[in-house]
């Protein structure tokens, strides 16, 4: 039990009893105001502090380094006791006034690569794409395999393709097959679009490319999609404007990437562009982008396959609408175009109070497909015919 405290005996001891009880209490008091006044002056000096610049260096001499500094200009300066050991290409921090090198940023990343590409696991399997057997075979062997099954080429003796270029018509299934090929190895699906290399300041682009490489080495087992790949590697002119100089440092950056002194590793490049004719020679020669796949526009059997992959989940009599005959109607329809006329079937049949899709549906929707197709390619004459 513990002791009870003693009790003042008389009008003096409880004076002196409450006198010191209340100065234990102001002690205390005085004691949290302090440490809370001395707080908000160390967050206070916080916020006068000058602030930091961000440099990037480019040679070290001894105690001193020459830096850039953001706006391009460079500067010899000093180098702080306490900094670490630097190296060329680090990024630092400087003061501003006279650019001392504080110390270094413990990152060397110059760009949020998460902004710039989609990074997913994709959940598309090989039976959600029809009519691409013989491709699916051919990426198969040159992306999937070397993933799962990496000893097989130790074996043999043999280097497996570091890349494949997919190329065809619009709306064929290239971004597909690359989302279904990285499903299928469990890997990381990075999508890039071609155009967004492309950046303002010189060498801004190629610096990006080399990220965006080793994001996909640290992410590895993984695939990088370029897509729209001719935004990117269009052949090569020897006149052109500044902007088209900066566009060829960021595509040779890229392959310097695909056969430069890094091994890739599981690392597997995928490149996706309608137009396999503008393409510089460079990239898809034999160890850069190895396998050439086309992907074209579905045959009749082709399509019966894509058209039941998308109405398998449709709402309709299958003794009444006959999905045999419909693709016989679709003659030159890409993929996504067959896709788009089970969606307008099913709009007909919602116009109609219905929630079931007949016969009538699908042939209006196929001449609403063929229609607008029409319409644009008068268009595109249009402009440039």
């Amino acid at each position: 039990m513990p002791a009870k405290e003693a009790k003042p005996k008389n009008i003096i001891d409880s004076i002196m009893y409450s006198y010191s009880t209340s100065a234990n209490q102001y002690e205390e008091e005085n004691r949290i105001l302090k440490e809370t006044v001395n707080r908000l002056k160390e967050e206070i000096g916080r916020y006068r502090d000058s602030p930091l610049m961000v440099c990037e260096v480019r040679e070290i001499f001894g105690a001193s380094a020459i830096i850039r500094i953001p706006n391009g200009n460079q500067f010899l300066v000093n180098i702080s006791n306490d900094c670490d050991k630097l190296k060329s290409g680090d990024l630092i921090l400087v003061e501003q006034k006279n650019l001392t090198v504080i110390r270094k940023v413990p990152i060397t990343r110059r760009f949020n690569v998460e902004k710039f590409v989609i990074v997913e696991k994709p959940t598309i399997t090989w039976e959600e794409i029809g009519g691409l057997s013989h491709q699916i075979q051919e990426i198969q062997e040159v992306v999937e395999l070397p993933l799962k099954k990496p000893e097989l080429f130790k074996k043999i003796g043999i280097t497996p393709p570091k890349g494949v270029l997919l190329y065809g018509e619009p709306g064929t299934g290239k971004t597909l097959l690359a989302k279904a090929v990285a499903a299928s190895t469990n890997s990381t699906f990075i999508e890039v679009v071609g155009s967004e290399l492309v950046q303002k300041f010189i060498g801004e682009g190629a610096k990006l490319v080399k990220e965006i490489f080793e994001f996909a080495r640290k992410k590895a087992p993984s695939i990088i999609f370029i897509d729209e790949l001719d935004a990117l590697a269009a052949k090569r002119i020897e006149v052109g404007t500044s902007g088209e100089r900066e566009v060829n440092r960021t595509f040779m950056q890229l392959l310097a990437e695909l056969d430069g002194f890094k091994p890739l590793g599981n690392v597997k490049v995928i490149g996706a562009t309608n137009r396999k004719d503008i393409l510089d020679p460079a990239v898809i020669r034999p160890g850069r982008l190895d396998r050439l796949i086309s992907i074209p526009i579905p045959n009749n059997e082709a399509r019966l396959d894509i058209l039941k992959i998308h109405s398998k989940s449709m709402n309709f009599d299958e003794k009444k609408v006959k999905i045999e005959l419909l693709p016989s109607r679709m003659e030159g329809f890409s993929g996504a175009e067959i896709k788009a006329v089970c969606t307008e079937a099913g709009y007909f049949a919602i116009r109609n109070d219905r929630t079931y899709v007949t016969k009538e549906d699908f042939l209006k929707a196929i001449d609403k497909v063929k229609q607008e197709e029409k319409a644009e390619g008068q268009d595109y004459m249009g402009m440039f015919g």
